[in-house]
C-alpha cells in the first residue's frame, strides 16, 4: 500500500473495512513464510475483526492455506456472520473457562486480544482475571506456539511530554488498577515465554484508531458536537489500525522469542489535542471551547525501534484526520466506545 492508492475520501463500512485490512506486501510476504495456523483469541473487540480478515487476506494472496480461526463469546451474533463471510472460522468460547480454553484447536501462531479496560475501575476482580488469570490459560494451552499479546502503553504511567514518549527501556510505572493488572498480563507471558519455551511478542499499543472508533473520533465528535475539550492530557500518540494491523501479523515471522520481546506500537508524532481539535473546529466550521491547561506530561509511548523494524506507516495521520472530519459531516457511524484517552488517574 502506498499514499497514492489510498482513497480521498471513505464512503461507507464495507470500504473502510476493506481498507483496514489490506495487507501490505511485507505482511503477504511474511504470512507466506509463516507455517501453522491462525488463531484469534478475543477476535470480537474493536481491532480483531479487521486483524483477522487481513490475515486471511495476506494467506490467500501468499498462497497459503490455513486456518484462521477467531475466538470470541460472540455476543454479537452479526460480527461473527461478518467474519465467516470474510473466510474466518469462528468458535464461541468463554477464555475465563479452563475446560472451553482446553477444548480450543491447536495452532501454530496465536494472536492473544483478550483483555478489560473499560469498566475495570468499577470490577477490579474481573478486570484482573481477564489481564491476568485468562494469559496464565492461554499460555499453558498453546505452549510451544508463536505468542503475539497485545499490551498497552499504560505500562509506562505518564511521562515528559518533552522527550517524545516512553520507551521499551524506561521503568514502568503503572497507575490504577488497569494499567497494574496489564503489567500483570505482561509478566505472565514473559514467564511462560521462558518456562515453556514458546516464542512471544510483547505489543505495547498506543493507540489504533479507524472512523468508528479512537482518540481522533473521540475529539472530532466532541468538537463536531459543540462540546467542550478537555486539554488536561495534552497529548496523544495515534496509529491507523491498518498500519497496527500490518505489525502484528509480521511480528509471528520476526520478533517471537522465548526472550518475550517487547515493543511499543505507536504512531511517529505527538499529537497535540488542542492543534487537533482546531483542526476539526475548521472543518466543521464550529466554535471550539477547550477547557483546562495542557500538562506537562502525558500518556505517550515512542514507537522509533517499531518504526526503524517495520517501516514508518503506511497510512499518514493527517490523511486519517481528513477521512474522519469527512465521515462524521456524512453520517458516519460510530462504535459509541469512548476511548477515555482523557483519565489521568488511570481510572476507565
Amino acid at each position: 500500500m502506498n499514499t497514492s492508492t489510498l482513497p480521498g475520501t471513505i464512503s461507507n463500512d464495507e470500504q473502510l473495512d476493506e481498507l483496514l485490512s489490506r495487507p501490505t506486501t511485507e505482511v503477504v510476504e511474511a504470512l507466506g513464510k509463516l507455517p501453522g495456523d491462525i488463531i484469534l483469541l478475543g477476535v470480537g473487540g474493536k481491532m480483531g475483526p479487521t486483524l483477522a480478515r487481513m490475515a486471511v487476506r495476506a494467506s490467500e494472496e501468499a498462497g497459503v492455506k490455513r486456518r484462521v480461526i477467531g475466538v470470541s463469546r460472540f455476543t454479537d451474533a452479526r460480527g461473527e456472520k461478518q467474519l465467516q463471510a470474510w473466510g474466518v472460522e469462528t468458535l464461541r468460547c468463554d477464555l475465563l473457562e479452563p475446560e472451553q480454553v482446553a477444548k480450543l484447536p491447536d495452532a501454530a501462531n496465536v494472536v492473544a486480544m483478550s483483555a478489560l479496560k473499560f469498566g475495570s475501575s468499577d470490577n477490579k476482580a474481573l478486570t484482573w482475571g481477564m489481564n491476568v488469570y485468562v494469559p496464565t490459560l492461554i499460555c499453558r494451552r498453546y505452549a510451544g506456539s508463536r505468542i503475539v499479546a497485545f499490551s498497552t502503553g499504560n505500562v509506562y504511567g505518564l511521562s515528559d511530554v518533552r522527550l517524545g514518549g516512553s520507551r521499551e527501556s524506561d521503568p514502568v510505572n503503572p497507575v490504577g488498577e488497569y494499567a497494574m493488572s496489564t503489567l500483570g498480563r505482561e509478566r505472565m507471558y514473559e514467564y511462560f515465554a521462558k518456562a515453556t519455551s514458546t516464542p512471544t511478542a510483547i505489543v505495547r499499543l498506543n493507540y489504533a484508531c479507524e472512523l468508528r472508533y479512537g482518540v481522533l473520533a473521540d475529539v472530532a465528535r466532541r468538537v463536531h458536537a459543540g462540546e467542550p475539550i478537555d486539554l488536561g492530557m495534552g497529548c496523544f500518540n495515534a496509529l491507523w489500525q491498518g498500519d497496527a494491523n500490518a505489525a502484528v501479523l509480521r511480528s509471528f515471522h520476526e520478533l517471537c522469542s522465548p526472550e518475550a520481546l517487547v515493543y511499543n506500537l505507536a504512531g511517529p508524532e505527538t499529537l497535540s489535542v488542542r492543534r487537533v481539535a482546531e483542526y476539526f473546529a475548521d472543518r466543521f466550521k464550529s466554535t471550539l471551547t477547550c477547557t483546562g491547561a495542557e500538562s506537562l506530561d502525558a500518556l505517550l509511548s515512542n514507537g522509533q525501534w517499531a518504526h526503524r523494524y517495520f517501516g514508518y506507516p503506511k497510512v499518514p495521520i493527517a490523511e486519517v484526520m481528513s477521512w474522519v472530519a469527512d465521515w462524521i459531516l456524512a453520517g458516519g457511524r460510530s462504535l459509541d466506545k469512548p476511548t477515555h484517552f482523557e483519565a489521568r488517574d488511570g481510572a476507565y
